[in-house]
């Protein structure tokens, strides 16, 4: 009797052994699902989050110089005393700037009461720019840049592809100026989509 209880203590213990060992191994396997989910969930999110858009600085010469506009000309010190959002686009009556400039028209009465005026700028020439305006009934003046100067100052001309061709064209971009003509706030290489209602936010944000 007392060796068959022997065996049967030794029989226990082994199979306690076991499914300790069992046990841990599917601890351990768990534990490193878990590091691996943190991990993957950290990747993730860090893929989300882009790097504040580089805010330029412009020189007094081109605060002065005056450009053509859909108004007359005009030069950033002529909107000193609000804020003034800048919003830069490739084409005239593309479906993507026709969109944008409908998308800021719409909001205008938000951005007067924020106290912003709103300026669009592209390279097209200002007949281009009075049929597009008139057109869409666009309630702000549209720049005209066909030298680029204003472009390049903002920093909005770059390297584009389009069906296998590259060339120089403009980055869509917005900025906003403050009450001085000094930009306070960027955003590049900007999707049309609910745009207008981000940079809302950043000027109530002023």
């Amino acid at each position: 009797m007392a060796q068959k209880k022997k065996a049967a203590k030794k029989a226990a213990s082994k199979t306690t052994k076991k499914v300790s060992k069992a046990a841990k191994k599917v601890t351990k396997k768990a534990g490193v699902k878990k590091v691996a989910k943190k991990t993957a969930t950290k990747k993730t999110t860090s893929k989300k989050i882009k790097p504040p858009a580089e805010i330029p600085k412009l020189k007094a010469s081109l605060i002065g110089k005056s450009f053509q506009t859909t108004g007359g000309d005009a030069s950033l010190k002529d909107y000193q005393g609000k804020y003034l959002v800048v919003y830069f686009y490739p084409k005239d009556s593309t479906p993507g700037c026709t969109t944008e400039g409908r998308d800021f028209t719409a909001a205008l009465d938000r951005f007067k009461r924020a106290g912003a005026t709103v300026l669009g700028v592209s390279r097209d020439s200002i007949k281009s720019h009075e049929k597009f305006k008139e057109k869409q009934g666009f309630k702000f003046e549209l720049l005209s840049d066909p030298t680029e100067e204003f472009c390049k100052a903002f920093g909005v001309i770059k390297l584009k592809k389009l069906y296998g061709r590259e060339f120089m064209g403009v980055d869509r971009s917005t900025f906003i100026l403050d009450k001085k003509s000094k930009p306070v706030a960027a955003w590049r290489g900007v999707k049309v989509a609910g745009h207008v209602d981000e940079v809302l936010e950043k000027l109530k944000s002023l």
